[in-house]
């Protein structure tokens, strides 16, 4: 099975989850997967409370929260004033707390090396979704490289379900496609290729990768081949 049909088949597990148990487990195959040393999902929601589920050990949870580490985290820090995805290299660790707190780290074997997306949802949710490793720069670099999309895809994929986790959630209105996204979504269905969708729509293949891209990220589609998939699963385009 190849690496896109086992990170469909796991994503499908996390839609379809309903307890902080399956998160959990979800977030465990995510991790053999990838074959690296961890990976984390934390959030905070609209009231303040905290969850979480990743592969840390107990031992370093327990250290972090004893030390309170999380008011001197670059990585905490750092993301709170980002809306991007960073690589842990970017953030400063400048100052002797952060570097203590980075040496304890790396003893406990969080890795010395780590990319983090911060998202934001409604109501002031907040959460980060971080992988972490040891290994050298150059191999951590490729890595990275490689697999930016598929994590931010995870990322937003744990963060859509944890919202459904939140006290007292106002139900949100299911995200459709726009007029656009429909005929581009569509006519790939029909076997067109993107230049002939282009020229069928009359637009330049930028303009539809654009299309695409978004139609992609709105149903939480690893390509292209599983948003038309997941469209027509969901009668949003009929064909």
């Amino acid at each position: 099975m190849t690496l896109n049909a086992q990170m469909e088949a796991i994503l499908e597990k996390l839609e379809r989850s309903d307890t902080l148990a399956v998160l959990q487990s979800v977030i465990e195959e995510f991790r053999a997967l990838f074959a690296i040393n961890h990976m984390i999902y934390h959030w905070v929601d609209s009231a303040g409370d905290q969850y979480g589920c990743g592969t840390y050990s107990d031992s370093w949870r327990e250290r972090y929260v004893e030390q309170n580490y999380l008011r001197i985290d670059p990585v905490v820090i750092g993301c709170y004033q980002r809306f991007h995805p960073v690589d842990w290299k970017r953030l400063d660790w400048s100052s002797k707390a952060a570097r203590v707190f980075q040496t304890e780290a790396i003893e406990y074997g969080v890795g010395n090396q780590g990319f983090t997306v911060p998202i934001r949802g409604p109501n002031g949710q907040f959460a980060l979704f971080t992988v972490s490793h040891t290994c050298d720069d150059a191999t951590w670099a490729t890595f990275t490289e490689t697999y930016r999309r598929s994590l931010i895809l995870i990322g937003h994929a744990f963060n859509q379900k944890a919202l459904e986790f939140e006290p007292d959630r106002q139900p949100e209105q299911a995200r459709g496609l726009s007029p656009r996204e429909v005929d581009s979504m569509t006519l790939l269905a029909m076997g067109y290729s993107r230049a002939q969708v282009a020229e069928t729509l009359s637009i330049s293949e930028h303009t539809l990768r654009v299309y695409i891209e978004s139609a992609r990220f709105k149903l939480g589609a690893m390509n292209t081949t599983h948003a038309v998939a997941r469209a027509m699963s969901r009668g949003l385009i009929v064909v």
